[in-house]
């Protein structure tokens, strides 16, 4: 069942975020762009984390809404405008995967560091 309530958790965010919802803010300017994410985005975290539709185990990576936005954005653009679109955006997931694993590998040396400065 926790794996249901995160699948809808997470399905919420990409709908909500890559919906015309935010795009309507947006047409008001950056001001009305910035309020109108804060209220989705706030909104969707509630939802999300306080109610606790998207499960995270203690052991694993922390998966958040971003990952599941991100994945709503490339297959609405790759359904609604072709594959070109995917192409043209391999070579930033390739970056963002790369600039995800180097913050992880960052924060296993960070904690190895301190693990070893709380022992001395």
């Amino acid at each position: 069942m926790k794996n249901v309530k995160s699948f809808i958790g997470f399905a919420f965010a990409g709908l909500f975020v890559m919906s015309s919802v935010w795009s309507t803010f947006g047409e008001g300017g950056i001001f009305y762009a910035f309020i109108g994410g804060t209220i989705i985005i706030t909104s969707l975290w509630f939802l999300n984390h306080y109610w606790d539709l998207i499960h995270n185990h203690e052991s694993a990576a922390f998966v958040d809404m971003a990952m599941a936005i991100g994945i709503a954005g490339i297959v609405r653009d790759t359904l609604l405008k072709g594959t070109h679109e995917l192409v043209l955006s391999l070579p930033t997931l390739f970056f963002v995967l790369l600039g995800g694993t180097l913050a992880g590998f960052t924060a296993y040396f960070i904690e190895k560091f301190d693990q070893k400065e709380a022992k001395k």
